[in-house]
């Protein structure tokens, strides 16, 4: 894998991923967790999503115009998602007026005991954007 360049494709699929394509979001984190220890499936998954970015570059968010701004949050957490290290994961999605303006899906940082204990820190980690999202 060294003769091919995947630390810059990921950082790549990265970049697209933040700025313009956030529906990228599970495979680009998913791809980026074999950074140092990548293989040919690897790769051919990261080239599967440059091909379907050039299938659907004529999408695009959208946003309707409004009198009045209304942002909506959502949360959702995987109780041991991670099949590695038996991790919680939990995401969140904030909508401005139906378009979609920050999502996250990342492994908690502390570990969860229960389901009801991963849905209180996903939501506590929601609140703490939300908080930011609203100042800003």
């Amino acid at each position: 894998m060294q003769m091919f360049l995947y630390t810059s494709v990921i950082e790549s699929l990265m970049y697209a991923q933040v700025c313009t394509r956030l529906d990228i979001t599970f495979i680009v984190e998913m791809l980026d967790r074999y950074l140092s220890n990548s293989g040919m499936d690897h790769w051919r998954a990261a080239k599967m999503v440059f091909r379907y970015l050039q299938r659907t570059k004529g999408y695009m968010l959208t946003y309707k115009r409004s009198d009045q701004i209304e942002i909506i949050g959502y949360s959702n957490s995987d109780f041991a998602g991670c099949q590695d290290c038996k991790r919680s994961k939990s995401g969140y999605i904030y909508l401005l007026d139906g378009g979609v303006i920050f999502c996250k899906s990342a492994k908690q940082k502390l570990i969860a005991s229960s389901t009801m204990t991963a849905e209180f820190v996903a939501l506590y980690e929601v609140s703490n954007h939300g908080l930011w999202v609203i100042g800003l």
